[in-house]
């Protein structure tokens, strides 16, 4: 009888712990190391870095670290040291994509890099603070724009059956609106895989470095990812008030999806400049 009891004691204490072994890994769960980017900020200096979503929270390991988001933006994040020669704390971020960027985070009296980008390579993207955005204006602002008989004539690109083309500019307060119409004159649907934003460079001499920067909208009127064979949409796109540097232009870049029918506009600065003022609602 004692050995029935042991065996039974042992066989639930097996099942127990099996059972709990099953509970705290699920199937498919697996657990990921995620490696901490190295970072090291100085007393003064401000280290500035660019994430490729808005900012949603930052929690840092120790009050040596100042960390703040920058003025008007929601995805530049400014990090400084509040006392020199602090001993390795760490800093975590969390974007709007649902990422999490951890760092470890150590002092330097002159730390080697003072803008770090997380958004990729070639593009740095501004996001207008949402502070500084009053959506319901902007939407109507964006109707009148789409309405407006204003136009811009001169910005267009054809090709493959297909016509870009910017046909109108407008501004109110801090936001830019422009007018896009895509006219699809083939027999073949296009499906936007991008309309992007980029102020950029003009040419120069090859071994010269380029940089472009990435204005991300902040209201589309009428959006869509298709236009049907023989048909056109117009689009009106809410974009933080802007001017372009000399020896520089605005780039509008649309891109097809799983094709090859891309088409890019140019937008010099005195066409900026010379935006039709919306009336105010």
């Amino acid at each position: 009888m004692k050995k029935i009891s042991a065996v039974m004691t042992m066989g639930l204490f097996l099942f127990l712990t099996i059972y709990s072994a099953n509970a705290q890994q699920p199937d498919g769960v697996h657990v990921k190391t995620i490696e901490p980017y190295k970072l090291d900020i100085g007393y003064s200096k401000t280290t500035n870095i660019i994430f490729p979503h808005s900012i949603i929270s930052v929690d840092r390991g120790s009050k040596d670290v100042l960390a703040q988001k920058a003025k008007g933006v929601e995805n530049i994040l400014q990090v400084k040291a509040a006392r020199d020669s602090f001993p390795e704390t760490n800093l975590t971020v969390i974007t709007a994509d649902g990422r999490l960027n951890s760092f470890v985070v150590n002092y330097a009296e002159q730390p080697a890099m003072l803008n770090l980008s997380l958004v990729g390579a070639k593009a740095n993207t501004i996001f207008l603070s949402p502070e500084n955005v009053n959506q319901a204006e902007i939407q109507s602002y964006a109707q009148a724009a789409a309405v407006s008989k204003k136009k811009v004539r001169g910005i267009k690109d054809k090709d493959y059956g297909i016509r870009f083309q910017m046909s109108g500019l407008f501004i109110q307060d801090e936001v830019l609106y422009l007018r896009i119409n895509i006219e699809n004159q083939s027999n073949i649907n296009y499906d936007i895989d991008q309309l992007r934003f980029f102020i950029r460079d003009q040419k120069k001499a090859s071994r010269t470095a380029t940089q472009e920067i990435e204005i991300t909208p902040v209201y589309v009127q009428n959006d869509t990812d298709k236009v049907d064979g023989n048909s056109q949409q117009t689009m009106v796109f809410a974009l933080p008030k802007f001017t372009i540097p000399d020896k520089k232009y605005l780039a509008i870049q649309l891109m097809e999806k799983n094709g090859g029918r891309h088409l890019e506009l140019h937008v010099k600065n005195k066409t900026i400049v010379k935006a039709t003022v919306l009336p105010t609602l």
